[in-house]
């Protein structure tokens, strides 16, 4: 491999960390690590491998920022890509001007997305569809779907891009848009990283808001806190993020939230018991601008009075825009103070449609889980009828349905409730519900062993991924920690 023409460098040294990802269960080591400087670098890495033929056991993995889950950017003895020193070596390109019905933002595919907010608001704009975590790259997110409570109104990141660079499984440079080379546009964004590695994109964006009033309330009846986040995502002129959370048997809740948001009756809030119940927690936040901040308040109190919440509950808080994107890195850092941040990661996100989410929520929250201490349990629902729904992201059929991501954290060596065993087993139970109770959801940063089981999450859409594998990344050299593929050994 050192007959490879780079600017950039390939190293077979202190490689360890491409072998690690944030999920903290898998660990394969590669054999090298590219740390490329440009998309030629990349180009000539996958050409070559390309050429020595099926006779090489060789694969490539693009690595983002590192927060795969089950090792899905490792790539055992091949070559991991360092995306973010792509992102490092190529510049942003606005594209900005009075006139454009469409502006966006150029932008190399290991660019972290908290660094394209920053640069955007420079100008004004912002790009329109975010995930929860910035701190993750564009490539990385555009592989899957990229989805948050802002999904409901501009569809998850993937609907969100105008134009794609790819470096398909052949080493061919390709651009690509919805009407030039639109397969492999659509195929690429959500298709796991198994048709090409996306290297630059052309990201939407829109005016940025300066101001955000974020919001918490509670509900004590399933019922009634689904009709509400089901009523909002449906309404214009409504919030502009609506998430959920599920929360069981918590001690103090209100509380921890007396800190960063300020509660209209304190008296009130006090007497609320968390204790031995499930609850749960609308969040909700508001964009506004700056000449907006004589009419904000009002705005809000009558959407406010439109849900049904209990009332002692409600927190507000008002932050930059920026500081509410970028909230979860702040607990990010605190969890880093504690070491509590490198423990794994066993989550599980799951898409339910809206039909089956009121006997998922009776099988699950209270019977199967008695508690939430391990994590966050987010619960909200999207629209895709608003979504491009070619792209290679598999969703329930339902047009409304609800990511419900179980986020736990597992203590090593822990064998308790709190350990990794534990948390796997509880994983597996309600997988188990959803089969059973044929609940028809999917799996959102799905993770299977055998292509059988690949085959049943894909459905319908199983023989276009198989034809789209086979045109661009016809030895299967891309992506191997996906498990969707085996690269075929050919002894000769």
């Amino acid at each position: 491999m050192k007959d490879i023409k780079l600017d950039g460098d390939l190293s077979f040294h202190n490689i360890h960390h491409a072998s690690k990802d944030f999920g903290n269960r898998f660990s394969f080591l590669p054999a090298a690590v590219l740390y490329p400087k440009s998309v030629s670098d990349i180009s000539n890495l996958v050409t070559y491998i390309f050429q020595m033929g099926p006779t090489s056991s060789l694969t490539i993995a693009p690595r983002g920022h590192g927060h795969s889950l089950e090792g899905q950017a490792q790539a055992h003895q091949g070559v991991v890509i360092n995306m973010e020193t792509l992102g490092k070596s190529q510049e942003m390109h606005f594209h900005i001007s009075a006139n454009m019905k469409t502006p966006f933002v150029d932008v190399s595919a290991g660019e972290l997305w908290i660094n394209i907010l920053h640069e955007s608001l420079k100008h004004g704009f912002a790009p329109k569809s975010w995930t929860d975590y910035l701190h993750l790259t564009v490539g990385g997110t555009l592989s899957n779907a990229g989805i948050s409570g802002q999904a409901f109104r501009h569809g998850p990141q993937i609907n969100n891009v105008y134009q794609l660079q790819v470096v398909t499984g052949t080493g061919e440079v390709v651009t690509c848009t919805e009407n030039k080379n639109s397969d492999l546009f659509y195929g690429v964004l959500g298709g796991l990283g198994q048709f090409g590695i996306i290297t630059r994109a052309h990201i939407a964006l829109e005016p940025a808001p300066k101001m955000v009033k974020w919001m918490k309330v509670l509900y004590m009846d399933f019922a009634t806190f689904t009709k509400d986040q089901e009523q909002l995502i449906s309404s214009n002129g409504s919030f502009d993020y609506v998430e959920g959370f599920v929360l069981i048997n918590r001690n103090g809740l209100l509380n921890n939230w007396r800190s960063s948001f300020k509660n209209k009756d304190p008296a009130q809030a006090s007497g609320f018991v968390s204790e031995g119940k499930t609850v749960f927690c609308l969040e909700i936040a508001k964009y506004f601008k700056q000449e907006d901040m004589d009419t904000i308040d009002q705005k809000v109190e009558n959407l406010l009075s439109k849900l049904n919440y209990n009332e002692s509950t409600l927190f507000i808080s008002e932050v930059s825009y920026v500081e509410f994107l970028d909230r979860v890195h702040v607990s990010e850092m605190k969890l880093q103070e504690k070491g509590l941040w490198d423990v794994p990661h066993p989550w599980l996100n799951l898409l339910v449609p809206k039909s089956k989410i009121h006997k998922f929520a009776d099988e699950v929250f209270g019977k199967i889980l008695t508690d939430t201490s391990n994590g966050p349990i987010l619960i909200y629902p999207v629209d895709k009828s608003r979504w491009n729904t070619k792209t290679s992201m598999v969703t329930p059929k339902e047009n409304v349905f609800y990511l419900v991501a179980f986020l736990s954290s597992a203590m090593p060596s822990s064998t308790r409730t709190d350990g990794l065993e534990y948390i796997l087993s509880q994983n597996k139970r309600i997988l188990e519900v959803c089969e059973t109770a044929n609940l028809e959801t999917k799996q959102y940063l799905p993770h299977y062993k055998t292509q059988e089981q690949w085959r049943k999450h894909f459905g319908g859409q199983w023989e276009d991924f198989l034809r789209r594998k086979l045109k661009y990344d016809p030895l299967a050299i891309l992506t191997p920690g996906q498990r969707i593929f085996q690269k075929e050994i050919a002894f000769l």
